[in-house]
């Protein structure tokens, strides 16, 4: 049977099941039965109908159905496949997909425009938002933690676009990010202690550079006797601590009433005795509440910011410093920095779609109107491969920390070759 033919007689088959159950009753039941009394009902009808199915056809209409009924229709297959890091549909027909760093074009896609939408309302509706004309752009969260973000038309001209960002099922640990050739067994051994001596540090990257993998990893090194808050636009951390509590922000409904933002909640959580604030992303006027949080006592504290560089990442902070209400004066701004934040940690995506730590860097003060900063450990690439592979090594700069003291009141001993260039 052709493509089009299957997806037709598919449809038909969705409609009547549609037209036997009653969804809302049906989601109220556990995913488990919910998911046996549908594949009992499909079977059913296919047994009492005259669809042209074969054997294999049938088995595939009735994961089809459960799909579209439970999950994201075509994408599910998508979701459940590991090796894929985003998933993204450019219109009914174009979806592509993100494997080890490479963009590829998936064999599934949508019947038509509508079928799209029936899909996206599905998601956002789980969450209680909603898209539509009024409101075409919307953020969600999938049950597995996966980032879903959906612009429809008319400001999406061909067609209704979704991007989602899928995480891992388990979180990277530092040993599986040194196999991966993300950082060296020493970087993570510096990274682990910096953690544990509770300093201040700053993530930042490009857009799927994962630093969110890299917060996940830095709060492996949390104690459990800590107190964590974790602030987020949508909740992808995954803290593995007994003492974790989580917020998230709200958009506003469609009245343009009920935001909370995620300066609202920074200044919540100064209220609920943190040992810890990690702040999934800063992007706006929070990065001065955040910055005040670490000079007041919230030691050990954490944020990830996008940049292109380590120096970059602390212009972008000043700038947004600069956005809140009354905006600090640059110099005042670059004193709060400098005070607050003790290392940046910088990651970078290359052109052959791996991940690597290209900096890790110290503040050490501010000179003038200057943050000091200097590189302890930085990635080097040298060319490029035949298969188009980056070649390069990670290298100690032979500067040794002015932290290194704190590091031993607090009893973390490093190695004393860790910063010696090999």
């Amino acid at each position: 049977m052709s493509t089009l033919a299957y997806a037709q007689l598919r449809r038909d088959l969705y409609q009547r099941v549609l037209d036997r159950i009653d969804l809302e009753a049906l989601r109220a039941l556990e995913p488990t039965a919910l998911r046996s009394e549908l594949r009992r009902l499909t079977q059913r009808l296919l047994e009492e109908s005259a669809l042209p199915f074969n054997a294999a056809e049938r088995v595939q209409a009735v994961t089809d159905i459960e799909h579209e009924v439970m999950g994201l229709g075509p994408l599910e297959h998508l979701l459940q496949d590991d090796t894929v890091s985003d998933i993204l549909v450019n219109g009914h027909e174009r979806i592509w997909v993100e494997r080890q760093g490479r963009l590829q074009t998936a064999s599934v896609r949508f019947d038509d425009e509508p079928h799209l939408r029936r899909t996206i309302d599905r998601v956002v509706a789980r969450v209680g938002r909603r898209v539509d004309e009024n409101s075409p752009m919307v953020d969600a969260r999938l049950p597995d933690g996966s980032r879903f973000n959906a612009i429809i038309p008319p400001l999406a001209l061909d067609g209704s676009a979704v991007s989602i960002r899928k995480f891992s099922r388990e979180a990277l640990t530092l040993e599986r990010m040194v196999a991966l050739g993300t950082l060296t067994p020493e970087m993570g051994q510096l990274l682990q202690a910096l953690v544990q001596a509770k300093l201040n540090v700053l993530v930042s990257g490009g857009t799927g550079s994962g630093k969110t993998t890299m917060l996940n990893m830095l709060s492996s090194a949390i104690s459990p006797q800590e107190r964590v808050v974790t602030i987020e636009d949508a909740a992808e951390l995954r803290l593995q601590q007994p003492h974790v509590v989580r917020l998230e922000t709200r958009p506003a409904n469609t009245e343009g009433a009920g935001e909370v933002t995620q300066r609202a909640l920074v200044r919540n959580a100064l209220r609920m005795r943190p040992d810890r604030i990690i702040l999934g992303e800063v992007r706006g006027a929070e990065a001065f509440d955040m910055l005040q949080a670490m000079n007041t006592g919230h030691e050990g504290s954490m944020a990830t910011v996008h940049a292109n560089s380590a120096r970059d990442a602390l212009l972008r902070v000043e700038n947004m410093v600069g956005m809140g209400p009354g905006g600090l004066p640059s110099r005042v701004a670059r004193q709060l920095i400098a005070s607050a934040l003790s290392v940046v940690l910088h990651l970078q995506r290359l052109s052959d779609g791996s991940r690597r730590v290209v900096s890790i860097s110290e503040l050490t003060g501010q000179e003038g109107e200057t943050i000091l900063m200097q590189d302890l450990q930085v990635f080097e690439a040298t060319g490029v491969d035949a298969q188009g592979r980056v070649l390069g090594r990670f290298r100690a700069t032979g500067v040794r920390p002015q932290l290194e003291p704190r590091l031993r009141a607090m009893g973390l001993h490093l190695p004393s070759n860790l910063f010696v260039p090999q």
